[in-house]
């Protein structure tokens, strides 16, 4: 594997609320027309947050001016605004955006209330565009009863070789709920293109409570296989283990046991290359912060060292802290100045990888890596 281009979709704007850009989403609607989706603020923990939208024509080489295309509706009389956005190309010009829509009654009030471990209420939108992301309809709330906790996103829609799609997301608790936090990866599934969600399924939960697998990245192989992948916390000794990864050959009805990719640190969304392989993105901050790139021949079992590319090296040395409950993990993950890569498979076989990076917790840009297999 070898890095063959690389640049900035966006860098962000210092002393606006444009100042920190995190969580990208990238697609491609041919090998030189992409399309990026992510989350601008004045600061990364703030509440100052909207969701951006930019495309390429030249593969990469320049970026239209970001915009902020979907209008933010009400759920029950209460305001919100945009959180996440993850794009996904069904076609050449067919788009679909999932967003994560958050209440915006109190701008004062935190995402994140580290004394209960609770969310701000959180629902999901989706909105289409026919032409490229030109224009989009307007955002509609997705029914996934009977869910009614907290559903923060975990990535771009996923469309199965039957057709079906996956929205993935995981589930919290609103801000007051006195119960204890019981940590799952959600699937729901559509049959119709988005307009009914009959099919919920759990990707990932520990009924002891004692593992959290944050942060799923879930990917559609070859094979048909869905194979995910989990930022894994022990709450047990607060550390983070290896990757974890399980697979569903029925349409996320059903999962596989865990297994151990040998892997440390935040995985991004794996994919299917030409030849049978996975590749695999992943945030390593066991010494200097790297997003690395591997790959594996046996359906993400194992990932030889032999395979593994630098796509970034932080200048910053970020290495994880001694974590001591799960609220110093949340703080850990608000100081991050790199991270959250997202991997897409291009026409012609190469993979493009898109992540933040920056000088400062709240100074970053999007950037992107375009890698041949």
């Amino acid at each position: 594997m070898q890095t063959v281009d690389r640049g900035i979709v966006f860098r962000g704007e210092p002393g606006t609320d444009r100042q920190s850009a995190i969580m990208p989403s990238v697609a491609a609607l041919d090998d030189d027309r992409w399309v990026c989706s992510f989350r601008a603020a004045r600061t990364k923990g703030g509440n100052t947050e909207t969701c951006l939208f930019a495309h390429s024509e030249d593969g990469g080489a320049t970026w239209s001016e970001p915009v902020m295309p979907w209008p933010v509706p009400e759920w029950q009389t209460h305001p919100g605004r945009w959180r996440q956005a993850y794009v996904t190309a069904l076609d050449a010009s067919r788009v679909v955006a999932v967003l994560g829509w958050i209440d915006d009654t109190d701008p004062q009030v935190p995402y994140w209330n580290e004394s209960d471990m609770t969310l701000t209420d959180t629902r999901i939108c989706l909105c289409r565009s026919d032409d490229g992301g030109a224009t989009w309809s307007a955002p509609e709330f997705l029914d996934l009863y009977p869910i009614q906790l907290c559903t923060p996103l975990t990535g771009p829609i996923l469309v199965l070789g039957n057709g079906d799609w996956v929205c993935h997301f995981e589930l919290n608790k609103r801000h007051g709920d006195p119960s204890v936090w019981r940590h799952a990866s959600m699937m729901a599934v559509s049959r119709d293109q988005g307009r009914t969600w009959p099919l919920l399924s759990v990707a990932s939960n520990d009924p002891a409570n004692r593992y959290f697998y944050w942060d799923q990245r879930p990917g559609v192989l070859a094979s048909a296989t869905v194979l995910d992948t989990f930022w894994t916390l022990d709450t047990r000794t607060s550390e983070y283990i290896n990757i974890q990864a399980r697979e569903s050959t029925d349409g996320c009805r059903t999962w596989s046991p865990m297994w151990d990719t040998g892997l440390p640190g935040q995985p991004g969304h794996p994919v299917s290359l030409p030849d049978g392989r996975i590749a695999l993105s992943y945030v390593d901050r066991t010494a200097e912060t790297k997003i690395k790139l591997r790959c594996s021949h046996d359906g993400g079992r194992t990932w030889p060292e032999h395979t593994e590319l630098v796509l970034y090296d932080a200048a910053d040395r970020q290495t994880w802290q001694q974590l001591g409950s799960i609220q110093d993990s949340w703080s850990e993950m608000a100081a991050f100045s790199v991270g959250l890569p997202a991997t897409t498979l291009l026409p012609n076989g190469d993979v493009l990888v898109c992540y933040y990076a920056g000088p400062a917790t709240d100074t970053t840009a999007i950037e992107w890596v375009r890698v041949r297999p």
